[in-house]
């Protein structure tokens, strides 16, 4: 496997971003999500490494990269310029192969359908879309089957209204959640201690980046529509499915993207959420499956 890891900086939208690229080969774009860094990666991009330009960023507020005040600042009008500006710095001539996981799978169904010429596909690992999950969950219910399924989820979905409380995640966070974060992943995921995971600078990332749910979860379906943003996904989809992931359940992951994708695949894995770090060798190759079976332009 490729350790030779590069750094550089980019200026994003009034930020400035941390990023690492490894490999050479066509180019694929690795987005984290919360509370991690790039090095939620690390495993998987050491071995895709061997046969593809690698690219993965610190999001604004999270790792190296700059942590801008206020809630405004972590809007997805913001994200998007980051991401961006991470393209034409490493991947100017060419669409890039998307990869998002969690939070950063659910900024990349934004850029899919906001830019969707800078990309060859996408894989997303548990993070759906905003607004095709607004649409699962005004749908599902009208079939009596689909009920159970709407409250699990919601059941799983408890964070996303605690995190809307001002002051309180972030005293969770101060008071020992930072601290006790590695072995929690140890214990609920099965996640092994070491390496870069997590950042030393866990503690400034979740809160930072706190702005992202109270940015853009509330009003997400009419500020899209208001912006122009289209519904459907035009790139070649791929989803894996984490069947024992504790944040996302299948159900909604899985179903929420079919009436709105063009090109879709979905491919269940038996792993929790961040089986990235626990099963890395499999991961990666359904990423590099998937950008295989994209044909060649």
């Amino acid at each position: 496997m490729s350790d030779d890891t590069r750094t550089r900086r980019v200026h994003g939208d009034g930020v400035e971003l941390a990023v690492y690229e490894r490999g050479s080969g066509p180019t694929v774009l690795l987005v984290h999500g919360y509370p991690d860094t790039h090095a939620v990666w690390d495993a998987v991009a050491a071995r895709l490494a061997e046969r593809f330009h690698v690219v993965a960023y610190d999001v604004r507020g999270a790792g190296a990269s700059s942590r801008p005040p206020g809630r405004a600042a972590y809007g997805f009008e913001h994200l998007m310029a980051d991401l961006r500006a991470v393209l034409d710095a490493v991947s100017p001539g060419a669409p890039a192969h998307l990869v998002g996981h969690d939070w950063g799978s659910i900024q990349c169904w934004e850029a899919v359908r906001a830019m969707p010429g800078r990309f060859a596909s996408f894989t997303s690992i548990s993070g759906p879309c905003l607004d095709h999950a607004s649409h699962w969950f005004r749908t599902r219910p009208r079939r009596l089957s689909g009920v159970p399924a709407v409250a699990r989820q919601l059941l799983r979905s408890w964070y996303l209204a605690a995190f809307q409380v001002p002051v309180v995640p972030e005293l969770v966070w101060r008071r020992g959640l930072a601290a006790r974060w590695s072995r929690l992943l140890e214990r609920a995921e099965g996640v092994p201690r070491g390496g870069g995971h997590p950042a030393p600078t866990l503690l400034q990332d979740a809160v930072a980046g706190l702005n992202l749910y109270r940015a853009n979860m509330l009003g997400r379906s009419r500020t899209a529509r208001r912006a122009g943003v289209p519904l459907r996904v035009t790139v070649p989809t791929q989803v894996i499915v984490p069947t024992r992931d504790a944040y996302a359940t299948p159900a909604l992951v899985a179903e929420a993207p079919r009436p709105f994708t063009e090109h879709l695949r979905v491919r269940p894995v038996a792993a929790s959420h961040w089986g990235l770090l626990t099963r890395p060798e499999e991961f990666a190759g359904l990423i590099a499956d998937h950008i295989d079976q994209v044909p060649r332009t």
